[in-house]
């Protein structure tokens, strides 16, 4: 499997906002897909090159709010690095708290929810115009947020949950964002149990049964988050040739 021939860039740029937060199973559909992936480590590295890039960013999750300015200064810098990018339209997609810093980006209220969200749920896929996100239909996907955020104007709602109706939008072709995981692996969620203990205590998630989830839906996931993925680049190499 190979990318279509276009002028649209061959590397994938990848926000980490914490260092077991990676691009999971999409890693390897760029890599099927002929793409060179580079990370940029928010808060420690010039995050310029990844957000000036003009092909595909992607900006990762994290355990830190869009709010936690004063607590975490670089963000001020990803933000203001983020709302030029989308007012170039550049490829970006967001996950979790990638969602929220493009949420915000564009205008919209981010804010603490009314309840953690973590598990494992089947979206409702709203009706939109070839919503890139229909393969999810009947699918779980693994939620672990704490934030919501409202829809930014012009944005286009593509999915809601039981929890929180915002739960993933998209502006044009090119601007992609998910506040649950596309990304999770079936053999590597054992490192966010572990890294995220405290969170999963302090939630009252049992920790076991949310193993057990992963074990039964994470194989069915990657299948369906590769399949939107090809979508959404074949769609940015389309505008590219």
């Amino acid at each position: 499997m190979t990318s279509s021939d276009s002028n649209f860039p061959k590397t994938i740029y990848a926000i980490q906002h914490l260092a077991f937060e990676d691009l999971g199973s999409l890693e390897d559909i760029f890599y099927q897909l002929g793409y060179r992936v580079r990370y940029f480590e928010a808060g420690i590295d010039d995050l310029s090159p990844a957000l000036q890039h003009k092909g595909l960013t992607i900006i990762l999750g994290g355990p830190i709010a869009v709010y936690e300015t004063e607590d975490y200064p670089f963000l001020l810098d990803e933000i203001d690095l983020l709302k030029q990018r989308l007012a170039q339209k550049l490829p970006t997609i967001g996950i979790c708290l990638g969602a929220q810093l493009i949420a915000h980006a564009l205008g919209a209220k981010v804010y603490a929810g009314h309840k953690k969200e973590i598990g494992w749920s089947t979206l409702d896929i709203r009706y939109a115009n070839n919503n890139i996100l229909a393969p999810l239909a009947d699918t779980p996907v693994l939620h672990w947020h704490g934030d919501t955020f409202d829809l930014p104007d012009d944005a286009i709602l593509l999915a809601s949950s039981k929890i929180y109706s915002n739960q993933a939008f998209q502006v044009g072709d090119n601007i992609l964002a998910l506040q649950f995981h596309l990304e999770v692996a079936a053999n590597s969620l054992e490192k966010w149990l572990i890294s995220h203990t405290c969170e999963l205590r302090k939630a009252k998630v049992n920790i076991n049964a949310l193993r057990q989830d992963n074990q039964h839906y994470a194989e069915a996931l990657e299948h369906k988050a590769h399949e939107i993925i090809q979508r959404f680049i074949s769609t940015l190499n389309q505008s590219a040739s």
